[in-house]
C-alpha cells in the first residue's frame, strides 16, 4: 500500500483499499454526497431532461442530450461513470462504479441491470477491504433486463447479454451470451 498515492488512483489501479486507510474518508465523503444526490434525483426528477442534468452533476461530466436515463437509477459513487452518446438506461439499474464504468456510444441497458465494479478479497481476514476493477461496455452493446456484469469485464461491440445473465468473463464483439454464469449462445 502506497499512501503517498491518492486513494482514488489506488482504487482505480485495483489496489485493495482497507477501511483503516488514512485516506478512506475521501471515499466516504463522495459516497455520502452521491447517495444524497441520487435520492434527490429519484424523488424529484419529473422527466428525462432533469434526470440527465442531475446525473451530469453526480458524474461530474456533461451527459449528451441524446442519452436517456429512466429513474430510479442507483449509484454509490458516480464520479467514475462515463456515458457516451445515444445511450439508453432503463428503470432501476444499479451502477457500483468505484472501479470505473464506461458506456460507449449506442449502449442499451435493460431494466434492473447491475454493473458492479467492486469486490472483496476471499481471505476472511481481508474481506472488508475493497478491490475495484473497471467495466467497459463497447459501442452498440445491449445488456438485457436484470443482467449482472461483474468487476473487470469488457462487453464487446454489438454484443448482447441476455436477460438475467451473470457475466463473469469478457464478452467478444458480435456475440450473444446467456445464463449463470453467462456463456456464448451464438455469434451475430
Amino acid at each position: 500500500m502506497n499512501v503517498d498515492v491518492d486513494i482514488f488512483e489506488r482504487m482505480k489501479a485495483g489496489e485493495p483499499i482497507r477501511l483503516d486507510d488514512e485516506q478512506y474518508f475521501k471515499i466516504h465523503d463522495v459516497v455520502s454526497k452521491t447517495i444524497n444526490l441520487v435520492t434527490e434525483m429519484n424523488a424529484t426528477s419529473k422527466d428525462v431532461d432533469q434526470i440527465r442534468d442531475r446525473l451530469s452533476v453526480i458524474t461530474g461530466t456533461s451527459i449528451d442530450k441524446s442519452t436517456i436515463v429512466f429513474a430510479p437509477f442507483y449509484t454509490n459513487f458516480g464520479i467514475h461513470i462515463h456515458i457516451g452518446k445515444d445511450v439508453f438506461i432503463n428503470h432501476a439499474c444499479t451502477f457500483l462504479d468505484m472501479g470505473g464504468i464506461t458506456l460507449e456510444d449506442g449502449v442499451l441497458i435493460g431494466p434492473k441491470a447491475n454493473l458492479i465494479t467492486e469486490n472483496h478479497p476471499i481471505k476472511p481476514e481481508d474481506r472488508k477491504a475493497l478491490v475495484c476493477c473497471p467495466i467497459v461496455i463497447k459501442r452498440n452493446a445491449w445488456i438485457g433486463a436484470a443482467a449482472t456484469i461483474l468487476p473487470g469485464i469488457t462487453i464487446g461491440e454489438n454484443a448482447v447479454v441476455a436477460a438475467g445473465a451473470v457475466v463473469t468473463r469478457d464478452v467478444a464483439p458480435n456475440t450473444i451470451v446467456a445464463g449463470v454464469p453467462a456463456r456464448k449462445v451464438k455469434s451475430i
